[in-house]
């Protein structure tokens, strides 16, 4: 079975002044353990695209599924839930509590989930090892590089065991050795543990590393092939 699948989903902005049809018809289907890019120019809808299969946001049209769950279904209260449990994130700009340290940001999700205080604590510092950040465990983000982090981004996102992680331009504020690094990480994850990753990006590190790349275009899918994953070094 698919861990995440769209039907026909169209979303629609403004549609009772001018309509702008960001989404029109995308069905898609991701499997476990997949290592996917969403791709496309601006405004072609990749983001859109990434908000909807991360119930961030509900189409105007059509259905999404996470598992067997049809999630554009659930209420606003019951989706915001389903995604603490179920969906990792990894944002552009980190996104992470300035006044937290690393451990407390990748505590933070376990914290909400309700896992208790000795396994949320043993489980974050086992993943900052896991991302190479063990011995900044104690740093808050403004003693971090862009880099580390995007790595303790990275751990956050894995810390609910999340069937998907979404990562919107994760490489975007990172130069070239530190992006580098992070997808170095997220492919060795992908390889060793089966993380599935969905990456929303222009960047062509990220996309010569995909194993499949889904074009979008002018808000519907224009290709969506499988590749050969290779390493760029240059931006």
């Amino acid at each position: 079975m698919a861990i995440i699948r769209t039907e026909k989903i169209c979303k629609v902005y403004n549609p009772d002044t001018i309509p702008v049809h960001a989404l029109k018809d995308v069905s898609i289907s991701i499997e476990k353990g997949e290592f996917t890019s969403l791709v496309g120019p601006s405004g072609s809808g990749k983001t859109t695209l990434l908000n909807m299969l991360g119930a961030l946001d509900m189409p105007t049209s059509g259905k999404s599924f996470i598992g067997d769950v049809e999630v554009t279904g659930l209420s606003d209260k019951k989706r915001i839930n389903f995604r603490l449990h179920n969906i990792g994130f990894v944002f552009q700009h980190y996104n992470l509590v300035p006044v937290f340290t690393a451990r407390e940001n990748v505590s933070f999700i376990m914290m909400l989930q309700g896992v208790d205080a000795k396994t949320t604590r043993e489980r974050a510092d086992e993943l900052l090892e896991q991302v190479g950040l063990g011995d900044r465990m104690d740093a808050r983000p403004s003693q971090l590089s862009g880099g580390q982090q995007q790595r303790v981004a990275v751990a956050r996102a894995l810390a609910s065991e999340p069937k998907f992680i979404l990562a919107d331009e994760p490489t975007a504020n990172l130069d070239t050795r530190a992006a580098m690094n992070l997808l170095d990480l997220m492919q060795k994850m992908n390889e060793e543990q089966s993380v599935t990753f969905v990456f929303c990006t222009h960047d062509q590190r990220v996309i010569k590393r995909a194993r499949r790349v889904i074009t979008l275009v002018d808000g519907a899918v224009y290709s969506d092939k499988e590749q050969e994953p290779t390493i760029v070094t240059e931006p």
